[in-house]
């Protein structure tokens, strides 16, 4: 990968966390960074076709919209673990999806508008062939941790 520049940098410490909401928000990183509007987009598009932006977008309280949502333990037989992960991966409230080490082998995020709704994916997860086991693992209380990345 290529090194970031000191205007990357600026911008990637302005989208983390303080993307202005405006009708020209890259105008306004422009203003803050010294680069013009069009500056902005070019470098936020390299950004992205070089993989350091994965995805730019807001981040919403589920809670607030009605949204339950669920922590997946799933334990996948040796073989299956792709086909299960992309049948996961195509529920549209699978917001994170990780294969790990251990007896519960896949690990995902589930959001959804309802818990029967909730309820009836993971239903449909369990009965997947080579599932052989799967916790739902529904949060009490909600910890929320930001990380933002400071690049200097």
């Amino acid at each position: 990968m290529a090194m970031l520049s000191i205007a990357d940098k600026k911008i990637l410490n302005i989208i983390q966390t303080n993307l202005p909401v405006c009708p020209r928000p890259f105008a306004e990183i422009g203003k803050l960074t010294g680069l013009s509007e069009a500056q902005v987009i070019e470098r936020i598009n390299h950004l992205k076709e070089t993989g350091y932006i994965r995805r730019l977008g807001p981040f919403f309280n589920s809670d607030k919209l009605g949204y339950v949502g669920t922590l997946v333990a799933v334990k996948v037989a040796d073989g299956y673990m792709a086909q299960v992960a992309e049948v996961i991966n195509g529920f549209a409230g699978a917001t994170h999806n990780y294969e790990r080490k251990g007896k519960y082998n896949l690990w995902f995020t589930l959001l959804a508008p309802d818990a029967k709704t909730r309820d009836m994916l993971i239903e449909k997860v369990r009965h997947l062939s080579g599932v052989e086991s799967v916790m739902n693992l529904t949060s009490h209380k909600k910890y929320k941790v930001n990380v933002n990345f400071k690049l200097k």
